[in-house]
């Protein structure tokens, strides 16, 4: 085996006790990787790879980023789900004997990172991790750079349902695994997005160990008040958090205070395909924010704001105080536009202060997040006393939960430059007058500069030279420069230090004293500074449970105002929420669609459902009527309303809903090789298991994924199993007109339908809803609308006439329809004759013809109108 150089065997050394992680090698003033990691980090960050001598003529692959640049290299790594082990040089390689001692600080991992660039300021960051026992499933998860550390457990026959369920609500960056749910992988990469998964031991997930990790952290000595001992999965998975962030952080994170527990049944739960079809975070079509119901609500001020508003929307409530409690505060900030918008102008200066308390924590704050911090913290007392004149409970508590940390704030006053660098061992970082030793020594730089300022003039004078010149780098130190031509008037104290090509650098002793004095002094100031910088950091640390309860105070007050001026821009009203069955709705609006019209008015409907005698809506109109649309608005305004939001209506009162179902449009999942139809299915089973008769369920068109018999014979027997069996609220969308001889066969089944007129052929959507049920769908109607050929129209209606005619009383007769659609040619004829007729020939050019000939063939054929 070739002979490796004493740095790259330190480099083996350290590489083999992080396999999994690419290793980011400090080497001066860069980072360097070797092999395989060499070759993975050329490809991911588009760099040059080269290599180095390895011995015995073999060439080691490797390749460097500038250590000041790092933080981007790694999180483009990072967010392309690889491990980064950041090793550092622990000694001034000046003064090291032998090879310079190196290691690991810290590895970043994608549910680890803290780094602002490689975050989104208004999501949350997770980490999560799942134990399993016997009873079900325990989670928790962390976002480590805000504090918030939670769990819960998902038991009994939904279990695996529940966590699928929250693992689709969280997204968690990176989901720690014990070894026997190693299959679980598959099932949440389907519903959670990109997860990195880490197979962790058995150890790890040690309950009695997690309860030693926790009481360490929370520097407590029982864990009674976290109610740990009741809920041992959660806990378990608790501590298998913190062992993993012991092992990548290598720090003590302080401001993980707390670890709060949940249950599940405290919110309305909202499965994958629902969150997916009702876009409340995202688009189905472009999967960005913009277009979703959380891109119309989230007028947040602060990053924390937005954080919780998404997490009031991911998480609707099922306590009635909780939410009434919400409204009240919504409702105070629509009555007194003043003070809401004096208060959204005081949040509009906040920071993160979630984030920044979080760097903190980690031990990662600069001086210009301290400032953030200061200035923020700033702003808390005027919102108090804006506050104060507001009545509701939930604003008063909020209220009295913000802390102006005036001792914080006094601190940092004192202690920080105003404007201080962006590093943190440069100097410059402390005030003048907060350390004596620090202003002494600055004073002694300073007077020994201004000596040095004053020597060029003095030499000046004694030597004659005018060329004369004091300079000063980082290799000579001070030094005194003459030109060549003025060598003859240099005294004799003069010592020669460097040659140039046109002059010669000496120095003195008086010059080599003041030299030592002031570098000496420099960098003694820059080395207290920074020791005085992190006291000062660990003094802000230990106020670390203060600033984040005023965080989480200040994020709830935003989310207050926030969804107060979107009530205030959309016309939304107050709903009443209580705990009976029925959902009254009138002129209920689609809030999304609304937001996105212009010049149009969105038709508003009512909704009348509950668990007696409106039971269950069977909706039947034609395609592009507004069905789904309706459909939506339903389901949005419920989970609006329990959010603790204003709706979108005239008037609203909403008995609590449990979960909402959504069985909406159908595409084949090429991922699992399931048929349109098969997602169908697995859809509506999941509905008819777990809905409940507190639940809302939403059917779009069920069973168009089959024949048409079959497709019918399901839906009837899945509406008579929800009308008989499970009594959820629900509305059911379809093409299957027989489906309304339910109304007579069902108490508690109401037909309505989407209203349109005809005229001459074409329809007209009205897009209003009313009671009664239709016995068409306009299909071919529609078609023509969105450009269908006239040839294959009319193709259409004769195979229509052949087929409908005879089994459809009361239709409109085949003649009809031919006679409209002939109608409807012979307008387009008669059009382009008249426009003919009056056409000057004589003032057309050849081309102006053509196109003239081209534009009305298209007429004729169907291509431009129909």
């Amino acid at each position: 085996m070739a002979k490796l150089t004493p740095m790259l065997k330190q480099y083996l050394e350290v590489k083999k006790q992080h396999p999994d992680a690419l290793l980011f090698f400090r080497l001066g003033d860069f980072y360097e990787m070797f092999g395989e990691d060499a070759e993975i980090g050329a490809r991911e960050l588009s760099i040059t790879l080269t290599s180095r001598e390895a011995g015995k003529g073999r060439r080691l692959p490797m390749c460097g980023v500038p250590h000041h640049a790092a933080d981007r290299y790694v999180a483009t790594l990072v967010g392309k789900g690889y491990k980064v082990a950041i090793c550092e040089q622990m000694e001034d390689p000046k003064t090291a004997k032998g090879v310079v001692h190196r290691e690991v600080v810290r590895l970043v991992t994608p549910g680890t990172v803290t780094d602002d660039e490689m975050l989104e300021a208004k999501s949350n960051n997770y980490l999560a991790a799942i134990s399993k026992g016997a009873q079900g499933y325990g989670l928790a998860y962390t976002d480590i750079t805000t504090g918030e550390f939670a769990g819960t457990e998902c038991t009994g026959s939904e279990a695996q349902a529940l966590l699928v369920d929250e693992i689709a609500r969280l997204q968690p960056a990176e989901v720690l695994l014990t070894p026997e749910l190693e299959d679980l992988k598959d099932t949440l990469q389907q519903v959670g997005g990109p997860i990195t998964f880490n197979i962790c031991s058995e150890d790890a997930f040690s309950y009695d160990r997690a309860c030693i990790a926790l009481m360490e952290q929370f520097q407590c000595s029982s864990l009674i008040g976290f109610g740990c001992e009741r809920h041992i999965l959660c806990t378990s998975a608790a501590g298998a958090i913190l062992d993993y962030l012991d092992t990548t952080q290598k720090t003590v994170l302080s401001h993980l205070q707390s670890l709060r527990i949940y249950s599940t049944q405290k919110y309305m739960v909202l499965d994958p395909v629902t969150r997916r079809n009702l876009e409340l975070t995202s688009t189905l079509r472009t999967d960005q924010k913009r277009g979703s119901l959380l891109g119309v609500l989230d007028e947040t001020m602060t990053a924390m704001g937005g954080r919780v508003i998404r997490q009031w929307l991911d998480q609707p409530s099922m306590d009635l105080a909780e939410i009434n409690g919400r409204l009240e505060g919504v409702e105070e900030f629509v009555n007194n536009g003043l003070w809401r918008e004096q208060c959204r102008r005081l949040l509009r200066d906040v920071f993160d202060l979630e984030r920044l308390v979080g760097k903190v924590g980690c031990g990662s704050a600069n001086a210009r997040d301290l400032i953030a911090l200061k200035e923020s913290l700033e702003k808390i007392s005027p919102l108090k006393e804006l506050l104060a004149n507001f009545g509701s409970p939930l604003i008063q508590r909020l209220r009295s939960e913000l802390d102006e940390l005036r001792d914080v704030v006094e601190l940092l006053e004192a202690s920080i430059e105003p404007d201080p660098p962006a590093g943190v061992k440069e100097g410059n970082l402390i005030r003048t007058g907060y350390h004596p030793e620090i202003d002494r020594l600055r004073r002694v730089c300073r007077e020994g500069k201004g000596w040095i300022a004053a020597l060029e003039q003095e030499e000046r004078a004694r030597t004659g030279i005018k060329s004369l010149k004091v300079g000063f780098n980082r290799v000579f130190g001070y030094y005194i420069e003459v030109t060549k031509a003025n060598l003859a008037a240099v005294p004799s104290d003069y010592q020669r230090k460097q040659t140039l090509a046109n002059a010669e650098r000496y120095i003195t002793p008086a010059l080599k004293e003041k030299e030592n004095l002031i570098l000496g002094a420099e960098e003694r100031v820059t080395e207290l500074e920074y020791q005085v910088f992190t006291q000062i950091r660990a003094a802000v640390a230990r106020e670390g449970e203060r600033i984040q309860r005023t965080a989480r105070a200040v994020a709830q007050l935003d989310v207050l105002c926030s969804l107060a001026f979107v009530a205030i821009r959309y016309n939304l009203v107050r709903p009443e929420i209580d705990d009976g069955t029925e959902i009254i709705i009138k002129g209920g609006r689609h809030l999304i669609v609304e937001s996105c019209l212009e010049d149009v008015e969105f038709v508003p409907n009512d909704t009348h459902l509950d668990t007696d005698v409106n039971r269950i809506i069977i909706l039947t109109g034609p395609n592009m009527a507004g069905k789904s649309t309706y459909l939506r608005q339903l389901a949005l305004i419920v989970l609006l309303a329990q959010m603790g939001s204003f709706v979108p209506a005239a008037s609203a009162r909403i008995g609590l809903v449990d979960r909402i179902f959504t069985r909406v449009g159908a595409v084949d999942d090429l991922g699992t090789g399931q048929s349109t139809f098969m997602v169908e299915m697995t859809e509506l089973a999941n509905i008819l298991v777990n809905a409940t008769p507190r639940s809302l369920i939403i059917i779009d068109e069920l069973g168009r994924g089959t024949s048409t018999y079959d497709g019918m014979a399901i839906s009837q027997a899945a509406i008579e199993h929800i009308h008989n069996k499970v009594k959820a609220r629900t509305i059911v969308s379809t093409h299957y007109h027989e489906l309304t001889q339910l109304e007579d066969m069902l108490p508690c089944v109401k037909n309505y339908q989407v209203l349109v007129e005809e005229k001459q052929g074409r329809i007209v959507f009205l897009y209003t809803i009313t009671r009664g049920g239709t016995d068409r769908s306009y299909g071919i109607n529609v078609a023509r609308m969105a450009g269908v050929p006239r040839p294959v129209v009319q193709r259409a209606l004769q195979l229509l006439g052949r087929w409908e005619l005879p089994q459809v009383p009361g239709q409109m007769q085949l003649h009809e329809l031919i006679f409209n659609e002939a109608a409807a040619v012979q307008e387009e004829q008669s059009e382009i004759l008249a426009e003919l007729s009056e056409l000057n020939i004589n003032e057309l050019t050849p081309l102006q013809a053509l196109m003239k000939l081209a534009a009305w063939q298209g007429q004729l054929k169907g291509g431009n109108k129909g």
